[in-house]
């Protein structure tokens, strides 16, 4: 997968510092509350990595493109699902089209169908 939407951003409008718990909370799709509230856990615990990471991401990620989902917050959604899990994400599009595929044979069999009252109708209109 090669689509910017994949990549982890950090995101400085939505973020308070350098914008890096922004930027994880909407890779993984987690209220980034959550995620500030478990990184300053886990300094508090004593886990000194957590600062260095959060150091390291903020200066060598890229910021997050202004314009990265185009229409509104149900694309973000799915671009988080794609990004947790491609295959899952694969199965219910091709569930969805599969389901549109069904509802419109449906639709053809009825307007093709023989349907006599269809054809009195339409006799009728002309």
């Amino acid at each position: 997968m090669n689509t910017p939407r994949t990549k982890f951003y950090r995101d400085k409008i939505n973020g308070k510092i350098m914008g890096v718990c922004a930027g994880i909370a909407d890779y993984t799709g987690v209220d980034v509350l959550w995620v500030r509230l478990g990184a300053v856990a886990l300094t508090l615990m004593g886990v000194g990595i957590i600062p260095l990471v959060y150091l390291g991401l903020g200066m060598f990620s890229e910021r997050k493109p202004q314009h990265l989902y185009y229409t509104d917050r149900q694309e973000q959604r799915f671009w988080q699902g794609v990004r947790q899990s491609p295959a899952r994400t694969a199965r219910e599009v091709r569930a969805s089209f599969r389901e549109l595929d069904r509802r419109l044979a449906d639709i053809e069999l009825h307007y093709v169908s023989s349907n006599p009252r269809l054809s009195e109708e339409i006799e009728r209109l002309r």
